[in-house]
């Protein structure tokens, strides 16, 4: 649960351990390595005993890839981590690329030769990934071939054991639906898709389904699994029996089947004849040609589980809400400490960090942060995923902008929230630029849209008033979260890339626009809300659908510029405000209180926009 700032990598690490692989290469007979930043499981944070691309390299960035040969290396990242990999990874061992543009499979063409053989993890990559770098391959003259055991576990003499916490149940009053009724719902939707199974790899998946939760994994509560759910709603769950204790046990009850997960192979293997739905986008190579070799026939379709699990209960929607509230009161706290005592301009990215977290900790019921805290003071709050140690903290200086993305993780739900707050007297750019965001978060949170609408087709409205003045932002709007599961989870999404899932009821999306000026400041805005029903269908209007907002904090309004708000949108930052004074007050005392009155009275028209 404490963050750490020490990052664990480094380009001593490549130094050291590009060597070892190397020679592991050699004893196998292959010319060159894949190595990306995924593990079997598909997981946005990895165990240590997964950080096979750390590892070779020294990078600790959420996304990216390796190619190692014998006398030659490559490492693969996207713009947010330009300045990351550079101080992470040696120059002299690694050439600096980008994956824009399929640059790894450029580089593979360019880089292999004829008769060349360059190994991979199936367990690692997906079929359509490695469709495309294997063409690249052969392109190049050269052979992509699977290796049984991934040359760097072999190479790596200290790695960490596998995680082996003990699978927690996530009871009825806090799941709103008993296991029995949850299976029998995806077995259906496998016979109605004239299939016998799923094979489910994604853990988030499994822990909704059998309402589990773990400790596996760092930020995210899962258990490590894998699991095939029969069409009469039976399930083979695939872990490791020792996380398994007798009251889990009996809480599985008599429809799910325990196996240790290297029987998973054997599992695959008596599939032969049926038919098996299996999602590409988040199953590995490795599944694919498993159930080939068994004569299973194979349905590449969705997850069964993702669209019922992104679809929250009432009861998970009231567990979410109360979560929320728990969460809003110590972010109050902390954003009152921004406003008086880190006003003095003497604290830091790291003491900021600290300071909410003992804050949210303070509450008794925080089991883990949602992600490592975004803590962005001036120039670092321009870095999208920007990620503060000892080496690159700044001081919270007057003048400047603060911006802080965070959440947490309770048994009831998961948060994220992010704030911008000045520290000393704004500019009037900022102001202006802080606004242009509010307006497009107002847009987005207001906004009513028929059923069928997916979140590409409402991105623009969050855009709108930057793209006014040439402005805009290289991310996404919204990104689904769990309950008490992953705060980025799919498969629903705000974007401008295309994406045809249809927001429904229950779904839980944030509403996160911004805008960064590089080496100067980032500013953004973001609240959590779910999909609900506006109104039903009549005689003259059709159904509409809209958003209901969880998130409980003020927004700063000394970067407001509330003269250039319309009145519905000033109407709705003071609706806004009056309903977080409400749900908050009687949850913070004495100063604090007082600073939260007068930071959700309504907003005032000054005579000028300074």
């Amino acid at each position: 649960m404490i963050q750490s700032f020490d990052v664990q990598g480094g380009p001593e690490l490549g130094f050291e351990n590009l060597p070892k692989l190397r020679a592991k290469l050699k004893a196998l007979k292959l010319d060159g390595f894949l190595i990306p930043h995924d593990d079997e499981y598909q997981n946005e944070y990895l165990p240590a005993c997964n950080e096979r691309l750390m590892w070779a390299s020294g990078y600790t960035g959420s996304a990216g890839s390796a190619v190692v040969m014998h006398d030659r290396a490559a490492i693969f990242v996207d713009g947010r981590y330009t300045l990351q990999v550079r101080s992470q990874v040696d120059g002299d061992l690694y050439e600096y690329c980008s994956v824009e543009n399929n640059g790894q499979t450029h580089w593979l063409k360019a880089n292999v030769t004829k008769s060349q053989t360059i190994g991979y993890d199936p367990k690692l990559h997906s079929p359509r990934g490695l469709q495309r770098l294997k063409a690249a391959v052969e392109s190049a003259g050269g052979t992509l071939k699977a290796v049984k055991t991934n040359p760097i576990d072999s190479a790596w003499l200290d790695r960490p054991a596998p995680p082996a916490a003990k699978v927690l149940i996530q009871p009825l009053r806090l799941a709103g639906e008993n296991i029995e009724d949850k299976t029998t719902r995806i077995g259906t939707i496998i016979a109605n898709a004239n299939a016998d199974c799923a094979l489910i790899t994604a853990p988030a998946s499994i822990a909704w389904l059998l309402n589990i939760r773990g400790g596996d994994v760092a930020c995210t509560p899962l258990p490590l699994s894998t699991a095939l759910i029969h069409k009469d709603g039976s399930v083979d769950l695939y872990i490791n029996p020792e996380k398994i204790e007798p009251n889990v046990r009996a809480h599985l009850g008599n429809k799910i089947a325990i196996h240790a997960e290297p029987e998973i192979d054997t599992g695959l293997a008596r599939l032969n004849g049926k038919t098996v739905i299996v999602d590409p986008a988040v199953s590995s190579s490795w599944y694919f040609e498993n159930l080939k070799s068994a004569g299973a026939k194979i349905l590449q379709a969705a997850d069964p589980i993702a669209i019922p699990k992104a679809c929250k209960n009432d009861v998970e929607l009231e567990g979410t809400a109360q979560a929320h509230i728990r969460d809003g009161a110590a972010v109050v706290k902390f954003l009152h400490w921004l406003d008086t005592e880190a006003q003095s301009g003497e604290f830091d990215e790291i003491a900021a960090v600290q300071k909410l977290e003992g804050f949210r900790a303070a509450t008794g019921q925080l089991k883990d942060l949602s992600f490592e805290t975004i803590s962005g003071a001036g120039a670092n709050g321009a870095i999208v995923h920007y990620r503060v140690s000892q080496a690159t903290t700044a001081k919270l200086s007057k003048g400047s902008l603060f911006l802080v993305d965070s959440g947490g993780q309770y048994v009831d739900g998961t948060t994220d929230i992010t704030r911008t707050v000045p520290i000393g007297s704004p500019s009037a750019e900022m102001r202006h630029n802080f606004t242009l965001v509010l307006k497009g978060h107002i847009a987005l949170a207001r906004v009513c849209f028929p059923p069928g609408t997916s979140g590409h087709q409402l991105d623009a409205l969050a855009r709108a008033p930057l793209w006014q003045e040439g402005l805009d932002y290289d991310h996404g709007t919204g990104h689904g979260v769990g309950v008490f599961l992953g705060v980025h989870e799919g498969p629903q999404r705000i974007a401008k890339t295309p994406n045809t899932v249809a927001l429904r009821p229950g779904m839980i999306v944030s509403n996160e626009p911004g805008f960064y000026k590089a080496g100067e400041y980032g500013i953004r805005i973001e609240n959590l809300q779910y999909v609900h029903e506006v109104h039903t269908a009549d005689e003259t209007k059709r159904a509409m659908l809209g958003f209901k907002t969880l998130t409980l904090a003020p927004l700063h309004k000394g970067l407001i510029e509330t003269a250039s708000l319309t009145q519905a949108e000033r109407d709705y930052v003071d609706s806004y405000h009056s309903r977080v004074w409400q749900e908050l007050s009687p949850l913070v005392e004495s100063d604090v209180k007082l600073w939260l009155e007068e930071a959700c009275k309504p907003l005032i028209i000054s005579s000028k926009i300074s």
